[in-house]
């Protein structure tokens, strides 16, 4: 079937409208009666959309179109057949092994973008301490980073361990990366300029300090500090950023004949759902780095701390590229299976 998209999208697109406008009310009073005019009227839209919807999968280039009358569809097919309240019933455990890392997996190619910003900035740092040491003072935001890391390995390991004050330490690093991490998401505003610059420069502190510590001698220190929490907060932060380049997609409009309203609306359920994983893994991160991270040998071998951090990666990379893959319906699918 050959269809003429200009003239399909004149005809079609005010009963879409017409549709979501209902469907819009609906949610905002969801106690609200409805005469059989109505009810038939919200039928007849349904069907019509969802034939539509067959329609458009001539065109392989309109995904996003597709994506808009799919939920569209779908939003509909919950309505009429009072799967409703189900539907917005929050579930924890779905929602960590299915929604969270297929919405991550969804979002892919925005994460990969804030992992080469931030490669690129430690690559960027790492070379500035090799040409300009003198750069570190003025790079590093932390003081007890300024100085030669193995006076600092020194001072640590000779430190006598205490747990007095850790569980506030701990709750101010949950809120402080929370803090940055929402900031990174937010500065997508900026049509992901900001976010660029926030993941370039975390990036330059990274390279710094890895290589600063490198060349001193002091890897396995670095390893054993950096990396039972590293690898848990670090991946948060991109994840941060990954939500606010969607949501700089989404301002932006690439591929997208949407208005900016639907396109929004169409990335809100991704960006609460990054957001929300990124600051659970933020938690974890604090609550790691308090009580493991800062407690360094004799207390407890290095060995045992970069373990576990490797452990915590091997883990972490499992569950995101793999979980939630197998759970039936999807996004993509779920109104091409309501029209069949």
């Amino acid at each position: 079937m050959i269809l003429d998209l200009a003239h399909f999208l004149r005809q079609e697109r005010p009963f879409w409208t017409e549709l979501e406008k209902k469907l819009e009310r609906l949610a905002s009073d969801p106690q609200r009666k409805m005469s059989v005019e109505e009810i038939s009227r919200l039928y007849y839209l349904y069907q019509r959309a969802s034939a539509d919807l067959v329609k458009l999968n001539t065109f392989a280039s309109e995904n996003a179109l597709k994506t808009y009358l799919e939920t569209l569809v779908a939003n509909a097919y919950g309505e009429i057949h009072g799967g409703t309240e189900k539907k917005r019933r929050f579930r924890p455990i779905h929602w960590f092994w299915f929604t969270f890392p297929n919405t991550f997996r969804r979002q892919s190619r925005a994460f990969g973008l804030s992992l080469l910003l931030t490669l690129v900035g430690a690559g960027f740092g790492g070379g500035l301490l090799l040409v300009a040491p003198d750069t570190k003072d003025i790079l590093l935001p932390f003081s007890h980073l300024h100085g030669d890391p193995s006076d600092r390995v020194a001072e640590e390991e000779a430190a006598l361990e205490s747990h007095d004050g850790k569980s506030q330490f701990s709750a101010m690093l949950m809120t402080h990366n929370t803090k940055v991490a929402i900031f990174t998401m937010a500065s997508g505003l900026s049509w992901g300029i900001i976010t660029l610059v926030i993941l370039f420069y975390n990036g330059i502190i990274l390279g710094i300090v890895s290589l600063d510590y490198i060349l001193a001698g002091e890897s396995v220190f670095l390893a054993g500090w950096l990396l039972p929490h590293g690898v848990i907060e670090i991946p948060a932060i991109l994840m941060g950023g990954q939500a606010g380049f969607v949501l700089a997609k989404a301002l932006i409009g690439w591929g997208s004949r949407d208005r900016l309203r639907i396109r929004l609306r169409q990335i809100t359920p991704d960006l609460a759902t990054l957001i929300v994983g990124v600051g659970l893994m933020m938690v974890w991160a604090g609550i790691i780095e308090s009580f493991l991270s800062q407690t360094h040998e004799p207390a407890i071998p290095y060995v045992v701390k970069i373990g576990f951090g490797l452990l915590e990666l091997t883990l972490l990379v499992g569950y995101l590229a793999f979980a939630g893959k197998n759970s039936g319906q999807t996004a993509d699918n779920a109104a091409e299976v309501i029209v069949g």
